[in-house]
């Protein structure tokens, strides 16, 4: 019998030894678990609202690019379109500049009729005029020092009269808009 009782009282001993290791080792095991689970739910946090920072900055970078860009394209637009604008007026000016050079002509040559010689001189005033409203410039080196940006010199001449690289004569005037000379003057230049 006394073995029966002592093995109900081992029995118990080794339950309660076993129960006491389990709750240690819950007990050990419990802050252990609990503290990465903090600690993870916080550097999830952290991690996301990193993510989210980056995600946010990554977004305003390129928010800002394209609003560059669009401004850059808006620059270059708008130069283009001057460009074409300057280039198209000055390709029509082109075109209508052997007729100012008729009418130049017209007016040089002699002629018995005062009201035919008026009505040319009206005509080319209005030329002038437009020309000028359109800010074309009549290149007129005569007298001036000869500059191959603006003149072609043709023929040269000799004269005591006038200085070194002096423009004596202009066989055609030429023309400018802005800087961009639309058609060079053509001249005779004397000593060169």
């Amino acid at each position: 019998m006394e073995e029966n009782k002592k093995e109900p009282e081992e029995e118990v001993k080794e339950s309660l030894k076993e129960k006491k290791e389990e709750t240690k080792d819950e007990a050990e095991k419990a802050p252990e678990e609990k503290e990465p689970e903090d600690k993870e739910s916080e550097e999830d946090k952290l991690s996301e609202e990193e993510k989210l920072r980056a995600e946010l900055d990554e977004q305003k970078d390129k928010y800002l690019r394209v609003v560059a860009e669009y401004d850059n394209f808006r620059k270059r637009t708008a130069k283009e379109r001057l460009d074409l604008i300057s280039t198209s007026k000055a390709d029509a000016i082109t075109q209508l500049l052997p007729v100012v050079d008729n009418f130049e002509r017209a007016l040089s040559a002699p002629t018995q009729d005062e009201t035919y010689k008026t009505g040319i001189e009206m005509i080319m005033k209005q030329l002038k005029d437009v020309l000028k409203s359109l800010g074309i410039e009549e290149i007129d080196p005569i007298g001036e020092k000869f500059d191959p940006n603006v003149a072609n010199a043709v023929n040269q001449i000799e004269d005591e009269n006038l200085g070194d690289n002096e423009v004596a004569q202009v066989f055609q005037k030429g023309y400018r808009i802005g800087d961009k000379v639309l058609r060079y003057a053509m001249v005779v230049v004397a000593n060169p």
